[in-house]
């Protein structure tokens, strides 16, 4: 659909750089029509309204498209709902306040970077709906891998369903392919940090105008971990099978990366205010960059080349690892409050399962909105961009319409993609701080002043990670791993 929809604000929080992607999606995939067992309104009950908090700028034709999407549902489930926006940067704030005053509410949208999940799980905000799902939502448990369920458990309990989307996270070294012909240099043995040296030193050498390592102060090198916080020196390692929590800037893995980052800043391959730049985009749509690392998903390299009106190649800088962050990407909870969990949860099955109603919310009003051109593609008509919603906020994105220009495997990519992740050690732990909340004050503290630094080669990474490591410790990093590792242990005993 002309490349409309974008995964939009958490494709690129969680994705570190991917770009838009649109989205209309795949009518193949089979309706589960009154999923919940009440369907329609045979059963004479009076009709329920679903009132539903939704993240993405307000559009301009949400009223009329939500008329739609009610007729449709009351059919199906008996039930309407109503739709409420809010706006990227106060969606979290808003929700916090209305959740709080107990506001009437059913369903709203949660994720690890938006109203968040776990937080808000543990404070109450979201109702328990492990038994909802066996009850009313059967079609999620069979249209989603089970990582997604067990990722987004929360002390062992679900309470959001996560969007079908791409389940693991893996970073690819991405390369701006018109500099890569020109000097005929090769990618296939680029596997690491360290093997880009004699890239980027071609292009240092060769074109003065041209950034060769295009990254931004939110950098952090691959030292094959995971953060039990995001950005905190806390870290398991990937093969870990002994859980054992440690300070990652005292890994050799992160030293030897650190080291070679330092290197990288001193030839001048990486912009001289790195630690203080939000962002590398402005290179990237001057074609005035060599590399980058951002993370991948199925045909990326089209969608990147698309996007950005040059031709794009990438080579894998990870294995494809499940991670927490990445299972809750995209989540849709039942509120507390709700007064209706079973409604709730049938139309949740019904948006999951059920490509009418899925590409209704998505994109809008068939003929008035976009056009059917076959089973499964459809193509944006002019009125689109007064609905332009974000596609992967709103559940099922493998039920949505292709555009013209997909490839027709890309939903069955994207399956396959999703298998060949490896979960985290950690998945599905999540490392609860309530003990030690003075102590992670601290700790941000600490970070904030060295962490962009150090990750970027702007200073030397030994006696800078040497400095940073005592005023972590000074700040209570070691109480903090303490708790966290104690944490872990109980985890890990009782999933055993």
């Amino acid at each position: 659909m002309a490349n409309k929809k974008k995964w939009s604000m958490a494709m690129s929080l969680l994705l570190a750089g991917s770009l838009a992607l649109t989205a209309c999606g795949n009518s193949n995939s089979g309706s589960q029509t009154g999923t919940g067992g009440e369907g329609g309104n045979s059963s004479g009950e009076k009709p329920v309204e679903l009132i539903w908090y939704t993240i993405g700028t307000p559009q301009k034709d949400l009223a009329k498209v939500n008329e739609e999407i009610n007729k449709y549902t009351l059919e199906k489930i008996n039930a309407t709902v109503k739709m409420n926006m809010l706006d990227w940067g106060e969606y979290s704030q808003k929700l916090q306040v209305m959740t709080a005053s107990g506001e009437p509410m059913d369903i709203m949208f949660t994720a690890s970077w938006a109203f968040d999940y776990v937080q808000n799980a543990r404070k109450g905000a979201f109702k328990p709906i492990d038994e909802l799902l066996q009850s009313h939502g059967k079609g999620i448990v069979e249209a989603l891998d089970p990582a997604f369920l067990e990722g987004s458990k929360v002390d062992g309990v679900n309470y959001g369903i996560p969007a079908n989307k791409e389940l693991p996270a893996q970073e690819v070294w991405r390369f701006n392919k018109q500099l890569l012909d020109k000097y005929n240099l090769d990618i296939s043995q680029v596997n690491s940090l360290e093997s880009l040296e004699p890239l980027l030193k071609t292009i240092k050498e060769n074109e003065p105008n041209i950034t060769p390592l295009a990254i931004a102060k939110d950098f952090v090198p691959l030292a094959g971990y995971d953060y039990l916080i995001e950005k905190m020196p806390m870290a398991i390692k990937l093969d870990s099978t002994d859980f054992k929590v440690v300070n990652i800037l005292e890994t050799p893995e992160m030293k030897k990366e650190l080291q070679t980052m330092r290197k990288y800043y001193q030839a001048g391959y990486i912009p001289t205010e790195v630690a203080t730049l939000d962002t590398m985009q402005d290179a990237l749509n001057a074609g005035t960059w060599f590399t980058d690392r951002a993370a991948t998903q199925p045909f990326a390299d089209n969608l990147w080349s698309a996007s950005l009106g040059y031709p794009i190649v990438s080579t894998p800088a990870s294995e494809p690892v499940i991670y927490n962050w990445s299972v809750m990407g995209s989540m849709q909870a039942i509120s507390a409050n709700s007064k209706h969990p079973e409604k709730a949860m049938e139309f949740l099955n019904l948006l999951n399962t059920d490509p009418v109603l899925r590409n209704m919310v998505d994109s809008g009003i068939e003929d008035v909105h976009f056009k059917k051109i076959g089973d499964n593609v459809a193509e944006n008509l002019p009125e689109s961009k007064n609905y332009d919603m974000p596609t992967f906020s709103l559940g099922n994105v493998m039920l949505t319409y292709l555009n013209p220009e997909d490839p027709e495997n890309k939903w069955e990519e994207f399956r396959k993609f999703n298998e060949s992740g490896k979960p985290s050690p950690i998945l599905g732990f999540n490392f609860d701080t309530s003990k030690v909340t003075t102590e992670i004050a601290s700790l941000q503290n600490v970070k904030e002043e060295f962490w962009s630094a150090i990750m970027t080669g702007t200073v030397d990474p030994e006696q800078y990670t040497a400095k940073a490591i005592e005023k972590f410790k000074a700040a209570g990093l070691d109480r903090v791993m303490e708790e966290a590792q104690r944490q872990l242990d109980e985890w890990k005993a009782s999933k055993q």
